[in-house]
C-alpha cells in the first residue's frame, strides 16, 4: 500500500447545510471515504476586484488518486460557488491501516 495513492482535498462552503449535503453525496457515491467539516472559519479574499470577508465551513475530503477527477467533477456540479476551492494535498505519510481503508472505501463497484 502506497501513501501516494491517497489524497486529502480541501474545499470551502458557504454553510454547514451545503457542506453536509455535498459531503454526504460524495460518501454515498464512494468518491470519498470520509469528510471532516469544520464550521466557523473566516475567509478573506479578493473577488471581482473587491475584498470580501465571509464565514465559511471548511471540508477535508479523503479520497484516492484514482477517484479525484470524478470527485472534482461532482463538486463543481453541485457547489454553489462559481469557482469552488478544490486544493489537493499529497500525503507524505500516514497510518497504513487508515490509508488502506480510504482506498478500499473509494473503490468503485467495478474495482471490487
Amino acid at each position: 500500500m502506497n501513501h501516494k495513492e491517497v489524497r486529502m482535498v480541501i474545499c470551502t462552503f458557504p454553510s454547514m447545510e451545503k457542506a453536509r449535503q455535498i459531503g454526504t453525496v460524495l460518501v454515498q457515491m464512494q468518491l470519498v471515504a470520509c469528510v471532516n467539516l469544520i464550521p466557523g472559519i473566516q475567509s478573506i479574499y479578493c473577488w471581482e476586484g473587491k475584498v470580501e470577508s465571509q464565514e465559511e465551513v471548511i471540508a477535508f475530503f479523503k479520497t484516492s488518486a484514482a477517484r479525484y477527477q470524478q470527485l472534482e467533477e461532482k463538486v463543481i456540479e453541485m457547489h454553489p460557488y462559481e469557482v469552488p476551492e478544490l486544493v489537493v494535498v499529497d500525503l507524505a505519510a500516514g497510518f497504513p491501516a487508515y490509508l488502506q481503508w480510504v482506498l478500499s472505501s473509494t473503490q468503485s463497484t467495478e474495482e471490487k
